[in-house]
């Protein structure tokens, strides 16, 4: 979310100046004084009309939207042209601002809005040029699709039209327009939705997160060291995706590694990316920059094992969180289904972009988790000046001046320098800079022209495959019209970036899984280090063919589960894909818990909704053991390892890890690569728990002996209970992981303002939550900076293939981006209850459930 405070509290990484914020509060006690009558009429201004007529210009034929009590719509149309101009008619009436903000957080112009507080984000993503790829695409994509996205652009422009006042299109315009008066939003382009796609392929962009901390680690470390907190698969004990029962798929096959040789630290180019790095997933919805582990659950069912006799599909994206939602439930109806008109769609769209990007049609449902493979790659390129050398030869950079507009303030000039590898990022990634220096450990090899200051002589570029146009807006579309598994295979093989795991099933009983995406196949490495780019050695060589990627269509066990886990055992012979997976613990678990139904009977959709709701930590049974020999008590002691909302012992335990990551990594680790707590941590901590002697356990801070295993252990405890009894009380049998780990659902603009009432009028909750970062539900939490969740399941669906009608959804908040509308917030106690609501389709249905129904007229 971004960020913005007044000046006495400066939290990264937005900051508004303090005339802004005083103006601000002198609104809120103007307004206050004015009576609570004003108040009502501003905040109500905006609200959507959602019943009776509305003219939009452009229709063929009138078009029905029912909306149930939750205000979510169905849109009745009799022609594509009509169902996404309604489409992004309706997505305008409810969630403008959020997509006006979009727009400009993907353009890099924020500070047209909010002024040079943002210009650190805008100077970002105008390096990494994410519209100036989304305006290339726009001539990649299929007709259909291009119409698609006019279409929807001519239906918000309509919206447009008919609301030219600030205080007319929501709460937020009326705001902005005391401190930025001149500010009016552009009509609405299909780039504008294409542009989006980018932001969240780089909230799923894979390994490079890893890639720096393992480069900033060595920078602290010796190499093998480093290698220590990087452990391999567990494929033992967490299955793949794909299994070997399967037959189907490819094999993934590990690349050359880099060789190894330390050498003493001198740069700090890499270094300058992770603070900024940090800084965008914040303000694009993973929250903290937290990065690792973050990804999903999905799981498919064949009817063989379900009470209905038909499939059924869960999913449940987690995200960071925010209000509104990054999500927006909706339905996309034909009247009259067929060749001309072929779209039947109930599930969850951007605002902002045309179709339903997860759900289900009139005969396949899908899902998506993150598949994660290795698409970016950092290069140390040695430059001097606007130069840089490759293979012997000393090239021109590809150099462009971007103008940043500045609200209060003078245009900024920011020139852009792209080598052949990508643009040079060093100045605007702040860890990228600081990393050198371990990367520079992990290649062998020092420059010989490298000085103290390597900003000055070696930078780094970033190769990504979201930066090169694609067709992933055709793959939407695609999905959305497909009739059984081979088109929803020709749908994935357009699926580019950010590439995902794709679950399938459909109305005649079959299931199956495809892995997509545009995946490099590298001349040298596997991309787990940063590369040097002078050499040529390490050059992308094209992409893996999408034949050869995994996938799986009704294989003998009856069910498909991805969590983000490893897709296929890397063997001889197939396509690497990444060695940086999410460690397998929620998918191990959701196929434990599946095989536990199957042996007792059949899957339902409440089995389905329990095992999206199960909080079992994975850790916890051989962790807890060795925290009971050391003395630990009451309320470990008969813990059951769920972490529900009311549980002591979860609260014990969390803190317990927290403390002994702390203790045992903050003494030699950089800030930037402080252990958050996630499944990679705990195949460390599992390994080093066998070795009560490792380096790890020693505190080199201090000298009087080394530390051991048991020394950690003991201090963790003793720090966990005093840092409770100061938050929670000093009875333990008191303690509530749920009063610990809480949900701030806060507005990704104004909702850090700093000041009470404007923070007051976007923001909800705190909600008291269950899970954490590696259970099924994932809440997840950084345990560098406390136990408030940062990120969670933005949504839950489960779709039952033998009557969609019987399906059940659920938002984080809700549909509405107008603060205080019924609608705005109306899910999210229900979501935190682990609750759903049916998720109608049919006509019938829906004309039975709505509470509003709008007709848009020619």
């Amino acid at each position: 979310m971004v960020r913005i405070a007044p000046f006495a509290r400066l939290p990264r990484p937005l900051r508004w100046a303090a005339r802004v914020l005083t103006t601000l509060l002198v609104l809120v006690l103007v307004v206050a004084i004015a009576g609570a009558g004003v108040v009502v009429w501003t905040v109500r201004q905006s609200f959507p009309q959602l019943d009776g007529e509305i003219r939009l210009p452009g229709l063929a034929a009138t078009v029905t939207v029912h909306r149930d009590a939750y205000g979510i719509p169905q849109i009745y149309a009799d022609s594509p042209a009509d169902l996404f101009r309604a489409q992004g008619y309706v997505h305008a009436q409810d969630r403008f601002w959020e997509m006006d903000f979009r727009r400009k957080t993907t353009a890099g112009r924020l500070s047209e809005l909010f002024g040079a507080s943002t210009l650190e984000i805008d100077k970002v993503v105008r390096t990494l040029g994410w519209r100036r790829v989304a305006e290339q695409e726009i001539a990649l994509l299929a007709p259909e699709t291009r119409k698609a996205l006019e279409d929807y652009a001519a239906g918000v422009n309509a919206w447009l039209d008919q609301h030219a006042g600030a205080a007319d299109k929501s709460l937020e315009y009326a705001v902005l327009k005391l401190t930025n008066g001149d500010y009016t939003p552009e009509r609405w382009t299909p780039a504008d939705s294409l542009a989006w796609l980018k932001a969240m392929a780089w909230d799923l962009r894979s390994n490079m997160g890893e890639e720096l901390d393992r480069a900033l680690t060595a920078g602290s470390v010796p190499v093998d060291r480093a290698e220590q907190l990087f452990p391999g698969y567990p494929f033992d004990r967490h299955r793949p995706i794909v299994t070997g029962e399967s037959g189907a798929g490819t094999a993934a096959k590990g690349m050359t590694r880099v060789v190894r040789q330390a050498v003493p630290e001198q740069a700090r180019a890499l270094a300058r990316t992770a603070e900024a790095m940090r800084a965008l997933p914040a303000l694009l919805g993973t929250a903290g920059g937290d990065l690792a582990g973050i990804g999903s659950n999905s799981w498919v069912v064949s009817g063989a094992h379900t009470t209905t006799g038909e499939p059924l599909l869960a999913n449940d994206p987690h995200l960071g969180p925010r209000i509104p939602s990054i999500w927006y439930q909706a339905g996309l109806h034909c009247r009259q289904r067929g060749p001309a008109c072929p779209f039947d769609l109930t599930g969850y769209t951007f605002a902002g972009l045309p179709g339903v990007v997860i759900g289900h049609n009139h005969r396949i449902a899908w899902g998506f988790t993150n598949l994660g493979p290795d698409v970016t790659d950092l290069y140390l390129e040695r430059t001097k000046g606007d130069t840089y050398q490759f293979r012997g030869e000393w090239r021109a950079m590809e150099t462009r001046v971007e103008q940043i507009k500045v609200a209060g303030g003078a245009p900024v000039s920011l020139t852009v320098r792209s080598t052949g590898h990508g643009p040079i990022i060093s100045e605007v990634l702040a860890d990228a800079g600081r990393a050198v220096p371990g990367a520079a450990a992990k290649l062998g090899e020092q420059p010989p022209d490298l000085p103290q200051d390597l900003s000055q002589g070696v930078e780094v570029a970033l190769r990504w495959t979201a930066l090169d146009p694609g067709r992933t807006a055709d793959a939407i579309l695609l999905l959305n019209k497909a009739d059984d598994f081979e088109d929803f295979r020709a749908a994935a093989a357009a699926f580019e970036v950010p590439a995902q795991n794709l679950i399938y099933a459909d109305v005649d009983g079959n299931i199956g899984y495809q892995a997509p995406g545009r995946i490099p196949v590298r001349a040298k490495g596997d991309g787990r280090w940063p590369a040097p780019g002078w050499t040529g050695e390490y050059e992308w060589q094209g992409f893996i063919p999408f034949e050869k990627l995994p996938y799986v269509y009704n294989p003998p066990a009856g069910y498909i589960v991805t969590a983000n886990n490893a897709v296929i055992r890397q063997e001889k012979g197939g396509p690497f894909l990444t060695g940086d997976w999410s460690y397998g613990y929620r998918s191990q678990r959701v196929v434990d818990r599946l095989e536990q139904a199957i042996a007792k009977g059949k899957v339902s959709v409440e089995t389905m909704q329990d095992i999206q709701r199960d909080t079992r930590n994975g850790l916890a049974p051989l962790l807890v053991p060795h925290l009971l020999r050391v003395g630990a008590g009451e309320p470990l002691r008969g813990w059951d390892f769920d972490q529900d909302r009311e549980s002591a012992g979860a609260a014990y335990f969390n803190a317990v890890w927290r403390h002994l990551l702390r203790r045992t990594f903050g003494d030699e680790l950089p800030d930037s690569a402080q252990p958050g707590g996630g499944d990679r941590w705990y195949e460390v901590i599992r390994a080093l728990l066998d070795r009560p002697d490792d380096p790890w356990w020693d505190d080199v801070s201090t000298t009087d002996r080394a530390e051991t295993r048991d020394d950690m252990l003991t201090a963790a405890l003793a720090d966990a209970k005093a840092e409770l009894t100061e938050l929670l009380g000093d009875d333990p049998s008191a303690w509530r992981w749920g009063d610990l780990h809480t949900l701030e659902l806060t507005h990704e603009t104004l909702g850090s303002s700093g000041i009470g009432p404007i923070e007051w009028l976007f923001n909800r909750g705190p909600l008291r939550t269950q899970g954490g970062k590696d259970t099924v539900d994932a809440t997840g939490w950084d345990a560098t900076e406390g136990y408030q969740v940062s990120w969670v399941p933005s949504m839950r669906m489960v779709v039952d293939l033998a009557d969609f009608d019987r399906s059940r959804w659920i938002n984080l908040t809700g549909a509405s981006g107008h603060a205080f509308h019924a609608n705005y917030d109306d899910q999210a106690e229900l979501w935190a209850d682990g609750q759903t609501t049916p998720m109608r389709s049919s006509e019938k249905a829906a004309s039975a459930d709505a509470a509003d129904t709008l007709t848009l007229t020619p």
